[in-house]
């Protein structure tokens, strides 16, 4: 069996399709029910129901008051609102492997950067030296998007509560806060706030077979965050502009399936992931895997692979035209290729690196496609080593 008759989409992790119950709770909000929920009349002020409702529903899905979310136009601009409930004066400390729209932020201020160890994972211990007095705000993604590391999120709540009561205890006032972005475990891992023991929360329904641009920032009682975008006074002041109202039902509905389908998921994905894994690693023993190898600390249907001496680019490209729709694990940047910050972070190689691929596995993936698409890549893989003369 192989892919050339069909496409085998092997990238949920940077696109999800819309479910299709997901779909149909939208569709009236696009047609019959299109109401400015900011209207006086009572078919807008039913639409206005709807929306609360829906933040409800997301509310109970992560165990927190609905009038602590926020609606926003995405994960980037929940992470951006986050950071907004810094003080001009403080610090942040995140790790080196968070999203581009973290570390943009981190950057943007005082910072620490910590560092991770080859498989991702974080050191509670090196957060806890990172932490300063002038600390308002510890920034650490629930699980990466490219390599698949799940991060120690309670640990690192216990570090952010001691130092809250060494703060208390001195008579200090600064406040500090542990954020967390969710958004590519979602489907995966719980993201119960209070069992992850964090003050702040983004998530993406993108992620979640749900709809672009339909995010959402949890922040905690005590939390004071400022608006980004004037307007309004949409969403408590905190997102002015006319709600995004088929997206965010799209998003309460696609986080209530994700609920019913995780554990089911996360277990049917880790049983292809694996195939896929000792299919490619049997055939190429030279191949890198990149991530923990204890399955709990991973994404169960995230699979780094790199394949020393080859070009990822032309990997992705070679494979996309026999079928297979893969990620490159490396970046390209100004006609020069250099590794993703993740996999420098991580110490790999640059030649390992720069043949690294990742391939994300999701609802609609099938034994047959992870067949299918094992044999492609064997061949397209075995085909470029023989072209450049290396034996693998």
């Amino acid at each position: 069996m192989n892919a050339k008759d069909r496409t085998i989409y092997l990238d949920y992790g940077a696109a999800t399709p819309l479910d299709a119950r997901v779909r149909a709770a939208m569709e009236p909000y696009g047609s019959e029910l299109f109401f400015n929920p900011s209207a006086a009349y009572d078919e807008a002020r039913g639409v206005r129901m709807d929306i609360e409702r829906a933040r409800q529903t997301i509310a109970r899905l992560m165990g927190v008051r609905a009038g602590n979310l926020v609606f926003t136009a995405g994960a980037t601009e929940a992470n951006n609102l986050a950071f907004a409930a810094v003080s001009d004066d403080a610090h942040v400390v995140s790790d080196a492997i968070e999203h581009e729209s973290i570390l943009a932020c981190v950057e943007s201020r005082a910072h620490a950067i910590v560092g991770v160890a080859g498989d991702g994972r974080i050191d509670p211990a090196a957060v806890a030296e990172a932490v300063t007095p002038a600390t308002e705000l510890v920034s650490v993604g629930l699980a990466n998007g490219e390599i698949g590391t799940v991060q120690p999120l309670r640990a690192l709540a216990r570090v952010v509560a001691q130092e809250r009561a060494r703060r208390l205890a001195a008579g200090e006032r600064r406040p500090i806060w542990l954020h967390t972005d969710a958004s590519q475990a979602a489907t995966s891992l719980s993201v119960n706030v209070s069992s992850l023991g964090v003050d702040m929360m983004t998530l993406s329904a993108a992620k979640m077979y749900g709809p672009k641009q339909a995010g959402v920032l949890w922040a905690a009682d005590g939390v004071v965050l400022s608006p980004l975008i004037a307007g309004g006074g949409q969403e408590r002041g905190l997102r002015s502009g006319t709600e995004n109202v088929a997206g965010i039902i799209g998003f309460a509905r696609a986080f209530e399936l994700a609920g019913e389908l995780r554990e089911s998921e996360a277990r049917r994905l880790e049983g292809l992931r694996l195939r896929l894994e000792r299919t490619l690693t049997s055939a190429f023993p030279n191949a890198v895997v990149a991530g923990p190898r204890n399955a709990r600390l991973r994404l169960p249907g995230l699979l780094h692979l790199s394949f020393p001496g080859v070009e990822a680019r032309r990997l992705v490209l070679l494979l996309g035209n026999e079928g297979v729709l893969v990620a490159t694990g490396s970046a390209c940047a100004a006609s020069k290729m250099r590794i993703s910050h993740v996999l420098a972070a991580i110490g790999m190689d640059e030649q390992a690196a720069a043949g690294s691929l990742r391939m994300t596995l999701g609802r609609p993936t099938t034994a047959d496609d992870i067949d299918a698409a094992a044999e492609t890549i064997i061949r397209v893989v075995a085909a470029e080593y023989g072209r450049l003369g290396i034996q693998p």
